[in-house]
């Protein structure tokens, strides 16, 4: 699994020219899985994203979780974040994982994140969807359950 955090101020999303989620002050969190990826280790980087210590405290250190800001998330599921461009222009996405097992791997992670974090919003699992996002720092980082 591999999941892409970026700090945003403000962030959208919208299916087929209609706004589906919006949120302001917290993450969107862009979300790709693999072959071998499962309910355990789903559930295991949930629960380091949501106790990353990322937003900053009132001297501006990274010190403050998402709940201790309540901050919003928006998941975003994007199966490109396992593509692989070695050895061509065209990238290949053998990597990521079947499209049915995925979309069920979205629906246990969107699940249990709703579970923990209520207020989260989610995106659609194969729609195409239209994001807008307005970083914050820029503040991006990538989660990999490989690492």
């Amino acid at each position: 699994m591999k999941v892409v955090i970026q700090l945003v101020s403000e962030a959208s999303l919208s299916i087929a020219g209609n706004l589906h989620a919006s949120i302001t002050n917290g993450m969107v969190c862009f979300v790709g899985f693999t072959h071998d990826d499962n309910p355990v280790i789903l559930e295991a980087m949930l629960d380091k994203l949501l106790k990353l210590r990322i937003f900053p405290d009132e001297n501006g250190k990274t010190n403050l979780s998402l709940s201790e800001t309540k901050g919003q998330l928006l998941l975003i599921p994007n199966f490109t974040l396992y593509a692989n461009t070695i050895g061509s222009r065209r990238p290949s996405f053998s990597n990521a994982a079947k499209p049915e097992v995925a979309a069920s791997l979205f629906t246990h992670l969107k699940n249990h994140l709703t579970s923990l974090y209520p207020s989260s919003k989610v995106g659609v699992f194969g729609a195409d969807m239209s994001v807008v996002v307005h970083n914050q720092g820029p503040f991006t980082l990538i989660l990999d359950s490989n690492e």
